[in-house]
């Protein structure tokens, strides 16, 4: 029996999760583009799509490692797959990061939008080549980082949500410094 079918009702709990939290993130960008201050496309290139990507791999790594996979080094190089575009994906957000003009990232964003997602996306490509070697071990690893992408997701969304409630209460002039410069 694959050591995958115990993981089964984790991959299910967080797969729905992550596609339910997909949904909810649509409905904060159309309440963004209720809000006063206009986002450009950059600010939500790197910001708000980072957060979809995050959901959206956490539902694929789902449902890869609850295929019926024959071997499991399969279910490991589709996951390696996805570790690897993850970490590109990843070092292209940084670099949209630092080059959109409409806000200036902080300590906390540079580690919530950019390191700590890059060091999941690794961990899962590790996780992926080393899976066939200690299969039990190395699957809660990749547990770990699927639901560490999760809480990336749900933390962004969070940030957004809490930065747009601000600008359309107070606008820019009466919030604090950090939220008045923050992006959607």
């Amino acid at each position: 029996m694959s050591p995958l079918v115990a993981w089964e009702n984790f991959y299910v709990i967080i797969g729905s999760s992550a596609a339910a939290l997909t949904g909810l993130q649509f409905v904060v960008i159309a309440l963004i583009a209720e809000t006063r201050r206009k986002s450009s496309l950059r600010e939500i290139d790197a910001f708000g799509t980072p957060t979809i990507v995050h959901f959206c791999g956490v539902l694929l790594v789902s449902a890869t490692l609850s295929a019926p996979w024959r071997e499991l080094s399969n279910a490991g190089l589709a996951t390696g797959v996805f570790g690897a575009a993850g970490i590109v994906y990843m070092l292209i957000v940084a670099r949209r990061a630092r080059r959109q003009t409409g806000y200036r990232p902080e300590l906390e964003d540079w580690l919530w939008h950019a390191v700590f997602p890059l060091l999941a996306y690794a961990a899962l490509l590790v996780a992926a080549i080393l899976l066939p070697r200690d299969p039990a071990a190395v699957l809660f690893l990749i547990g770990a980082m699927t639901l560490f992408l999760l809480f990336i997701g749900i933390h962004n969304a969070w940030d957004t949500v809490t930065y747009v409630v601000v600008q359309w209460r107070h606008g820019p002039e009466k919030s604090d410094e950090k939220d008045s410069k923050r992006p959607a």
